[in-house]
């Protein structure tokens, strides 16, 4: 009895606490609805460091304290904010690299601003005023760096989207002289007038012997794989960390194991964004150029592959990639400073589209922060089967890889020599790789991976 009245009283603080936090929300939203933004920022702040807050809020309380930053005149803290929202995959996408373009060149970042502008422009092209817009101030952006070519085109299809706005028709003037290189086939004057032909220019073609044809038609060939696949695009965000603080511990094999896996890749037609140890905030920063390349990409035609080598963790059904300047004193600490994998890079990998997205962990080491261990579960966690993605681990679900001897871990290592083989779809590299990794490890370490995908894939053809 008293066992059930101290469960209900538990029950009944976790439920005051949950409520006690919505309402830093609440407050925060109301401030900013206020115009009391520095209320909002400070009200938001203080929600984010709460750990049994609702998480589900996160994606908003981010954006909202972004646009708080943002009208506070606060274009740097803005944009890691707006970043943060677009990870979370805020639904509204265009408005908010929108935003960040302008914090950008506010920033003095003018190529990240035009690069944020395009993908603005591309997320709003249905909105003809948003789209005009658009055009005007990254074509302000364009000449201000001296690309007036570039400038005067989107002044002028701004113009033909709304040809009485006079801010456009002002900058289109100033560049009077400017000429636009043109897109389409040019014609010459005999390819648009009907030319007189004179009796005498025709000459009379002589007549040659009519010869059968002895040559048997030709015999179709079925197109090699190669060639089936030649137009697909293969885009990979590759990190290795090792050079972890004292208190995590430094690993020996992740910064060979990225290099030699980026090196691989390319070999095998992708197109390779490598980081080596890497922050919280680089890495932030590449799986959104990572993002906004495959979303970018015709979907129908790109595979996306995302691979990390470093510590890892299992925390609250989320497994956390760790960063080298992962700040982990306490267990609010893991999902601030460490990188959600399921959250953050499957779910960004997911709402792209693609046709398929590879996804390879060689995370499943020892814990990193042994202060928290009963917190922390042992080795990774397996992660729902998203739509169109290939998932695959170290080791199976809860159990832990050593970090290796050689040049590069285990897994790693035999990952790349199966990636060699040419003709084996993706399902058998892997099962290869589980087969020699059992053997060498002596049936220590068992391979894992998961899969919902549709199609083949190839990382060798035949």
């Amino acid at each position: 009895m008293w066992k059930c009245g101290a469960f209900i009283l538990l029950l009944g603080l976790a439920s005051l606490t949950c409520e006690a936090q919505f309402k830093l929300y609440e407050k925060g939203h109301d401030s900013y609805t206020a115009g009391k933004y520095e209320d909002a920022i400070r009200n938001f702040s203080e929600y984010l460091t709460k750990y049994t807050r609702d998480k589900s809020l996160d994606v908003e309380v981010y954006y909202l304290r972004a646009l708080a930053y943002y009208k506070s005149n606060n274009f740097k803290d803005a944009v890691p904010d707006f970043e943060e929202s677009l990870l979370l995959g805020h639904a509204n996408t265009g408005n908010i690299y929108w935003f960040k373009a302008k914090c950008q060149a506010k920033n003095g970042l003018d190529k990240e601003a035009i690069s944020d502008y395009s993908i603005a422009i591309r997320e709003l092209g249905e909105d003809k005023t948003a789209k005009s817009k658009l055009l005007y101030e990254r074509g302000l952006l364009y000449s201000k760096t001296g690309n007036l070519v570039a400038a005067k085109e989107d002044f002028q299809n701004g113009l033909l989207i709304n040809p009485d706005n006079e801010d456009l028709k002002r900058e289109f003037g100033k560049l009077g002289n400017v000429t636009i290189t043109a897109r389409s086939t040019t014609e010459t004057p005999s390819s648009t007038s009907q030319s007189v032909v004179k009796k005498e220019d025709i000459k009379t073609k002589k007549e040659e012997p009519v010869v059968a044809n002895s040559t048997p038609p030709p015999v179709s060939v079925e197109p090699t794989m190669a060639e089936f696949y030649k137009d697909e695009k293969r885009y990979a965000l590759v990190i290795g960390n090792a050079a972890y603080p004292k208190n995590i511990g430094s690993l020996k094999n992740p910064v060979n194991d990225a290099t030699d896996m980026a090196r691989e890749l390319e070999n095998s037609n992708f197109q390779v964004d490598l980081l080596i140890n890497a922050t919280y905030g680089q890495m932030r920063a590449a799986l959104l150029k990572f993002k906004d390349r495959i979303e970018a990409s015709d979907p129908e035609k790109t595979v996306a592959l995302f691979y990390f080598a470093g510590h890892g963790l299992q925390h609250e059904q989320e497994n956390y990639l760790v960063p080298i300047d992962a700040a982990v004193e306490f267990e609010d600490d893991i999902s601030r400073y460490c990188f959600p994998a399921q959250r953050m890079v499957l779910a960004n990998m997911e709402r792209s589209n693609v046709r398929m997205n590879i996804l390879i962990l060689d995370a499943c080491r020892n814990n990193p922060f042994p202060a928290l261990n009963r917190s922390i579960d042992q080795g990774l966690g397996e992660m729902r089967r998203a739509r169109g993605s290939f998932i695959a681990y170290a080791t199976a679900p809860g159990s832990v890889a050593s970090d290796g001897n050689g040049r590069n871990g285990l897994y790693t290592q035999e990952l790349i020599k199966s990636m060699r083989k040419p003709g084996l779809t993706i399902e058998q590299v892997f099962k290869d790789v589980r087969a020699n990794v059992l053997r060498l490890s002596g049936d220590r370490q068992n391979t894992w991976d998961s899969s919902n995908i549709i199609g083949e894939f190839y990382f060798k053809f035949k």
